[in-house]
């Protein structure tokens, strides 16, 4: 008897680390929403996993390094206009 066929790997899911990292675009939201929106999106996702966050709230500039911080991811900031790309890399320090 012949082993069933498999299905191609599509790889590793989003967010995790070697996949496409979910992106949380929280543009024309204000605080607190924006950390909202991405401490959702990183809840279930485990160390090494990277999340990005779209907002053009100023305060997303002071909030979203602070709750990184706050939860030992790193997170590095990328202005783009009139809004900034944060890509948050979970449980990997501030460094």
């Amino acid at each position: 008897m012949t082993a069933p066929e498999r299905a191609p790997d599509d790889g590793p899911p989003a967010g995790r680390p070697g996949g496409e990292p979910p992106v949380v675009d929280a543009r024309g939201t204000r605080c607190p929403v924006p950390v909202v929106r991405v401490a959702r999106a990183a809840r279930d996702l485990p160390a090494g996993a990277t999340v990005v966050l779209l907002a053009d709230d100023e305060i997303a500039a002071v909030d979203v390094p602070a709750w990184a911080w706050l939860r030992g991811h790193h997170v590095d900031a990328e202005p783009e206009g009139t809004w900034t790309r944060y890509v948050l890399v979970l449980g990997a320090g501030t460094g």
